[in-house]
């Protein structure tokens, strides 16, 4: 009901590449989807299951945040792609066999189709209940996987064990229980406002604007006593029940757990969303901070784009290759206003160059959500 190429008309003041006609925006992103299909879709251990590899040395072949990626980018491919229902039930049933004792999909599985650790990770759950909600849109409710119903157990689950209930912050994961020390500590990316909006809308549940509310002040708060002039937000927040900071080293994945590193690196993307579809000034205000700060320390270039920065918007040392998964959320940082169309044309030209088999699970899947964003197809399903 909803095919690719949709060009949704996002909120006024909004900008996409206007160096290619859309047609190009189009082809462009048809053609790296079906590259990131055929190398990323992989059969799982049962009939009709299917999940997004991980490509992980170690065990760890998929995980659930690479599931709701590939969840979302299969929905709003449909049409262009005829398979993807197809696809989609296939990654949906993968999920269905690795909830844990909550309902929420365990982090990650083996190369058995064995998961790894039970717990959850809550990026993952949000984009697979988000996608539940497109994909009701998209093919409706009435055959074998009732997509509404689904999604609206989901987002009930999430706000259960993955919300804060006192803070209204995001908790890292569903193993983090009210009276553990991590309860009052969050992952940046995880606030998805685009997200939990549809996720109120679909449920009536008003406790989803409180989340909204409290995590833009949230942000606005640590921009203001950490990153004045750039704008960025670390990878973990602790502390958030009394005055919230950015995590310390090695708080739970690296030395930089403090610095814009490889998770907070979905910041802008997330949060700009909200702008494109919803119009949320608050939206605007934290990418127009962020745009300002990026095209002064680049000089208008692209290719001086670091892999990481400190909060005070300094190149993280030896940080100075390209990673895709920095790159495409500022372009998408940079649609939020018409000033930014010159900059926004050339983070276009350089990231699409890029070639696919030149970089990762995590980059590609990063690229495509952003050039199916940038390309102006991207929609929520509440419209």
């Amino acid at each position: 009901m909803r095919p690719f190429p949709q060009h949704v008309v996002y909120a006024r003041s909004c900008i996409k590449p206007n160096q290619l006609s859309q047609n190009s925006l189009d082809e462009l992103t048809l053609n790296f989807y079906r590259q990131w299909k055929t190398r990323y879709i992989k059969t799982g251990c049962r009939p009709g299951r299917l999940y997004v590899s991980f490509e992980g040395k170690g065990r760890k072949q998929c995980v659930s945040e690479g599931q709701g990626y590939g969840m979302v980018i299969t929905v709003l491919m449909a049409g262009a792609d005829y398979s993807a229902k197809d696809t989609y039930d296939g990654l949906y049933k993968f999920y269905d066999d690795h909830r844990n004792k909550h309902g929420l999909m365990a982090w990650a599985q083996d190369k058995s189709c064995n998961s790894i650790d039970p717990s959850s990770a809550t990026d993952g759950d949000m984009d697979i209940a988000y996608s539940l909600l497109l994909a009701h849109k998209q093919w409706g409710s009435k055959g074998p996987i009732n997509y509404i119903n689904e999604a609206r157990r989901l987002i009930k689950t999430i706000m259960a064990y993955e919300i804060n209930q006192k803070t209204f912050s995001i908790i890292l994961s569903d193993a983090v229980e009210y009276d553990s020390k991590d309860y009052y500590d969050m992952r940046a990316s995880d606030f998805m406002p685009a997200h939990f909006k549809a996720f109120e809308k679909a449920t009536g549940d008003s406790r989803w604007g409180k989340v909204i509310e409290a995590n833009y002040k949230l942000f606005n708060a640590l921009e203001n006593s950490y990153s004045k002039e750039a704008g960025l937000i670390p990878d973990f927040i602790v502390n958030i029940q009394k005055k919230a900071k950015p995590a310390p080293s090695y708080f739970l994945e690296s030395r930089y757990d403090g610095f814009y590193n490889y998770n907070a690196c979905r910041v802008p993307w997330r949060i700009a969303t909200d702008f494109l579809l919803n119009g949320d000034p608050r939206a605007k205000k934290i990418n127009d901070r962020i745009n300002h700060w990026i095209r002064e320390t680049t000089r208008g270039k692209p290719d001086n784009i670091s892999a990481g920065y400190t909060l005070n918007g300094d190149d993280i040392k030896g940080r100075y290759f390209e990673a895709l998964s920095f790159i495409g959320p500022f372009a998408v940082s940079a649609s939020v206003d018409q000033k930014n169309q010159k900059w926004l044309n050339a983070v276009w030209d350089y990231l699409v160059n890029f070639k696919l088999k030149d970089y990762d699970y995590y980059d590609n899947s990063i690229k495509l959500m952003n050039m199916i964003i940038l390309s102006g197809n991207y929609w929520q399903p509440t419209q």
